[in-house]
This record gives structure tokens, sequence and C-alpha cells, in this order.
């Protein structure tokens, strides 16, 4: 048995960069929604929060399917 210990690194190296991309934009998401409700606490529409979190999201969304489907089509 033989370890590619390149290929593991590579592999280690990658998973830990997409969990920290989508811890913060998890992260960003929640404070997308704390800020549409403290805008519209204040009277504000906070449009700019939800598209905030909507976006950040959606992209938490995609990178999790993509890696799904990483898994599933290999």
């Amino acid at each position: 048995m033989h370890i590619d210990w390149t290929a593991l690194g590579t592999v280690f190296v990658v998973a830990l960069a997409a969990v920290a991309v989508v811890t913060g934009l998890f992260a960003v998401g929640v404070r997308g929604v704390a800020a549409r409700a403290d805008a519209r606490e204040s009277g504000g529409t906070g449009t700019a929060g939800a598209v905030t979190a909507g976006v950040c999201f959606a992209a938490c969304a995609a990178v999790v399917l993509y890696g799904i489907y990483l898994i599933v089509a290999a």
C-alpha cells in the first residue's frame, strides 16, 4: 500500500480552504439577516441586508451541492 502524500496534502488544504470560505459566507449571511432585522426595527426596508443574506446563503448552498456532485460523480 502506497500513500500519495502530495495528493493527501492537496485534499487537506482544499478542504480547509472550503471550510473557511463556507463558514465565512454563512457568518456574513447571518449578519445580513441581523442587519435587515435592525433596519426593519428602525423603520427602514432592510433590502441590503436581505440581498446580502440571500447571496451568501445561495453561495453556501452552491458550494455544498458542488461538493456532493464531486462525491457522487466520482
